[in-house]
């Protein structure tokens, strides 16, 4: 295994769901975590969960992925002793909706291709050169089951997690002859906020979504990426795609009433 101890991780997207429990998982085999998303105070509270249960060594700030201005300036604004990052895992990202394309919203669309692609272009852009000077770095891209299949209601959300998956092979293509490793981890139903913040709030609608069956949860997908991340020097792990075992696609769920 390749160990975590002081190893700089950065997690964004970090102050709930998938990226918290990737920040509890790393923190927990003593790497340094940076930490962003848009919610700042959630990103206080976790460092200050982290650093009790832990002693985790964080360095967290507020950033919406989306502004590309805005990522150029705060990743500038990183102290030098943090810019130094050996994981890079990309969790920023989100759904908006369940509508047929002609009838969607384009303000969710926007929402979803300005997060879920450009905001991950945007952090790799800056990120990653500094993992080829180095020599060194591991780059964990979050996508979904629906970045292999397409579902209906969800034309916008799988077109954005599609790109996702073509990013991530392209890019393991670009790195060929470097020691980097580029994966992606492609989950099915996880019970986070994901749902609330795809029905805008509605927490009915988002609770149906696991309903009669037992969903994965935050922390099943960040022991995968933690995995990924602790493999060897010589071994990739490509693409991890994962299921509750009451999934079997995008749409074939055992519920019990």
């Amino acid at each position: 295994m390749t160990e975590m101890k002081d190893k700089i991780v950065f997690i964004t997207g970090a102050s709930s769901g998938i990226g918290a429990a990737c920040a509890r998982i790393f923190g927990q085999n003593g790497a340094k975590l940076l930490l962003c998303a848009r919610r700042e105070d959630r990103l206080k509270k976790l460092t200050e969960e982290l650093r009790s249960d832990f002693g985790t060594d964080s360095y967290t700030f507020q950033l919406d992925v989306r502004n590309r201005n805005s990522v150029d300036a705060t990743l500038e604004r990183i102290p030098d002793e943090w810019k130094k990052i050996d994981v890079l895992i990309n969790n920023a990202g989100l759904a908006r909706g369940l509508s047929k394309l002609h009838e969607g919203l384009i303000d969710d669309w926007d929402e979803m291709i300005d997060t879920n692609i450009k905001g991950l272009l945007y952090i790799c852009r800056k990120i990653i050169p500094g993992m080829i000077d180095r020599q060194k770095g591991d780059i964990i891209n979050i996508g979904s089951i629906a970045g292999h299949e397409v579902y209906p209601g969800g034309a916008a959300y799988c077109a954005s997690k599609h790109a996702v998956d073509a990013l991530t092979k392209g890019l393991r293509m670009d790195l060929l002859g470097t020691p980097l490793r580029v994966c992606t981890v492609d989950p099915g139903l996880v019970e986070t906020e994901f749902s609330i913040v795809r029905f805008h709030g509605d927490k009915e609608l988002a609770d149906n979504v696991y309903r009669g069956m037992r969903p994965l949860t935050g922390d099943d997908v960040a022991e995968t990426i933690y995995y990924c991340a602790s493999r060897p020097p010589h071994i990739q792990i490509a693409e991890v795609i994962m299921f509750p075992t009451a999934q079997r696609s995008a749409t074939m769920v055992s519920r019990k009433e």
